[in-house]
């Protein structure tokens, strides 16, 4: 199955399927709680989603972390995730949430119609589907590509005067082995999607020293110095060993994953 990056939208066409990642639906109460007042985002969200898929795109897949707290939810969770699936399922011939590590009690957010799916992740095809924050099933695993979210990844880029930014970008590359001691087959691709809600910055893959998330994308699975790195208006920076670069001496934390 071709997949295909929606230009400078963090989204995935997989045939007809759009696969999105990591709303954090209720990400503006977890920084008011900080002292930062953003109004919500989420109907920006919802008509940047609706906008991707175009006339195309028939079924959704988010590939996890509807929601942002956790443990527990807030009321802008409660009142925003369950018309913003009501949308969805209004645009949508079918709509489904692949479990990830934010999704406690994601059926009691959610519309009837939208299918949850579990954390070991769903196959369309030959594309495998996970959120990437625990093993995926054998079955997911012996696919020709798994895709996945969970990391947020990004890119840190340098400018002339050492002036350092980040990027939402997709790694693409392909798995170091055939097998493991846990599956006696692996998918010979993989691609790591970027958040769809901005807001929540990213974690770079080019930095050293900073591992990525999950036991596939954390682990020896994936050749990801040789994978590529692509920004959303698709510009190909090349595979992560040719961007590497050192840690910043200060500045720089990772936002790391509620577990």
């Amino acid at each position: 199955m071709d997949l295909q990056p929606i230009h400078g939208v963090p989204a995935l066409m997989a045939g007809d399927c759009l696969i999105v990642t990591d709303l954090h639906i209720g990400l503006e109460s977890h920084l008011r709680s900080k002292g930062f007042h953003i109004a919500s985002r989420t109907e920006d969200m919802l008509e940047s989603l609706i906008g991707a898929a175009g006339s195309e795109a028939r079924s959704l897949i988010v590939l996890g972390d509807v929601k942002d707290s956790v443990p527990g939810s807030t009321k802008q969770e409660y009142g925003e995730i369950p018309v913003f699936f009501e949308r969805l399922l209004n645009r949508f011939d079918e709509v489904g949430v692949v479990r990830g590590n934010h999704d406690t009690m994601i059926e009691d957010f959610l519309p009837d119609d939208v299918r949850v799916h579990p954390a070991t992740g769903i196959r369309i095809g030959d594309v495998g589907l996970a959120h990437g924050h625990t093993w995926p099933s054998a079955r997911v695993m012996s696919s020709e590509t798994l895709v996945m979210g969970h990391d947020h990844p990004a890119v840190m880029l340098t400018d002339g005067a050492g002036g350092r930014s980040t990027e939402p970008c997709w790694v693409r590359g392909r798995f170091a082995r055939e097998s493991s001691d846990r599956y006696e087959r692996l998918p010979k691709g993989f691609v790591i999607v970027p958040a769809f809600n901005r807001m929540l910055g990213g974690s770079p893959v080019n930095v050293e020293g900073e591992p990525l998330l999950g036991p596939v994308m954390g682990g020896d699975l994936l050749d990801i110095d040789g994978s590529r790195v692509h920004l959303l208006d698709g510009i190909d920076l090349g595979r992560v060993s040719d961007i590497r670069i050192g840690a910043p001496e200060s500045g720089f934390r990772r936002r790391r994953v509620k577990k």
